[in-house]
């Protein structure tokens, strides 16, 4: 069967365009991915236009991809829309990847475009996010969790009331509770990665925070639920990205010199795991069907995108990928490691924490930051000799851990 090839990708960037609409968002993307692989729109075969959010706050509950695409121009060709909380584009990939591997087509376009900020839906903006759980086992749920950090002593504004904010954030800071009970992670550590990821974030045009943090101004900004703090926490961004897929075929018709191989992709779902079934987590489930796929582990990565939607995922996904063992996290990030110019740079995009996180787009703007390094076309913010780069997506929430999970490998042109 045909390797597979990223080549081209484009974003917009990210930040909250109340006056722009999915489709032009998509368009914005779409015309940046062809530009970047020098193709038209007749060339592709195939496409997977992924969205979470138009139909809890636009109505639009069905055809999501057929409305924006075919109003790029896209006609006649097979369009498919995926949902998968904010695992969707990266999931559309799996699914484009598979489809090229298979010979069924030599072309296709992964188009993941999300608007969250409508000012006058401001109550229906924070309702969609229950939408990625099981709402009829949401309090089983959040209460399984709860308990496993029940043991750790918390400081008095732990159980202070907080204001307004996404339900995933006490799953995060439930996550947080257990990590740091069971590990002796501390709050400073979950800093750490938040004021990393600010200060990358100066770099990259496409962020839509760029301004450094340190970890005291990360751990002294407003508490949201402790120990999280709005530093720690992904913004409700609007913005697209679209990434094209080809075979060996087109890469050799067109010319392959920037193709960007895809090594690897693994996926998962969650399961009945008991908290300390640390090998059974979804993401490390996902993570060796992808090494396995790739032939190569995580000691060969020299840059990753993890899924940052809080500070602590960072610290829990480096260890369930096997950057380091489990209750390492912590450290890791703490010895400097991960920041650009360390061993293994980690969410140098400023990850979801500062460059934001447009849910249904998320999955593809990784994979654009890791083609734009593998590349070696980033600028201030390049990660110097990366060949292998290594992109977590998860979604949604199920039992103690995420619903979905994406891994994907990436190797650079050779």
């Amino acid at each position: 069967m045909s390797k597979v090839h990223i080549i081209g990708a484009g974003m917009t960037p990210l930040g909250k365009h109340l006056d722009q609409s999915v489709k032009q968002l998509t368009a914005t993307a779409v015309d940046a991915a062809l530009a970047d692989a020098g193709l038209k729109t007749a060339d592709i075969e195939a496409a997977w236009f992924c969205n979470t959010r138009q139909g809890a706050l636009e109505g639009q509950h069905g055809v999501r991809g057929q409305a924006s695409l075919r109003a790029y121009g896209f006609e006649g060709i097979p369009i498919f829309n995926t949902d998968n909380a904010c695992a969707s584009s990266s999931s559309g990939l799996y699914q484009a990847f598979a489809t090229v591997k298979a010979g069924m087509h030599d072309i296709a376009i992964v188009v993941g475009a999300e608007k969250m900020n409508y000012p006058e839906k401001r109550k229906e903006m924070f309702e969609a996010f229950k939408g990625s759980w099981d709402r009829e086992l949401a309090d089983e749920h959040i209460a399984r969790l709860l308990a496993t950090g029940n043991d750790l002593e918390l400081p008095p504004e732990a159980v202070e009331p907080s204001g307004e904010r996404s339900v995933f954030m006490d799953i995060y800071a439930a996550q947080a509770r257990a990590h740091m009970h069971r590990f002796g992670t501390t709050q400073r550590q979950i800093a750490t990665v938040a004021a990393k990821n600010h200060t990358h974030s100066v770099l990259n045009p496409y962020a839509q925070y760029r301004f450094p943090m340190t970890v005291d101004e990360v751990m002294n900004d407003r508490l949201i639920i402790w120990p999280v703090t709005r530093a720690m926490c992904a913004p409700m961004s609007d913005g697209a990205a679209a990434l094209i897929v080809a075979s060996d075929a087109a890469v050799a018709r067109l010319g392959g010199s920037r193709a960007v191989h895809v090594r690897g992709i693994g996926v998962s779902s969650s399961s009945n795991r008991k908290p300390d079934e640390y090998d059974k987590h979804l993401t490390r489930v996902a993570a060796q069907r992808c090494y396995e796929m790739a032939g190569v582990g995580p000691e060969d990565i020299n840059v990753a995108e993890l899924h940052d939607a809080s500070a602590i995922a960072e610290i829990l996904h480096s260890e369930n990928v096997g950057f380091c063992a489990y209750g390492e996290g912590g450290p890791l990030v703490e010895s400097g490691a991960t920041k650009l110019g360390g061993r293994l740079p980690i969410n140098v995009s400023g990850g979801l924490l500062s460059k934001g996180h447009p849910i249904g787009a998320t999955g593809a703007i990784q994979i654009f930051e890791l083609v734009t390094q593998l590349r070696g076309e980033a600028g201030e913010r390049q990660v110097a000799g990366a060949r292998f780069g290594l992109a977590e997506n998860g979604g949604g929430f199920h039992g103690l851990e995420e619903a979905a999970c994406v891994v994907t490998l990436l190797e650079g042109p050779c």
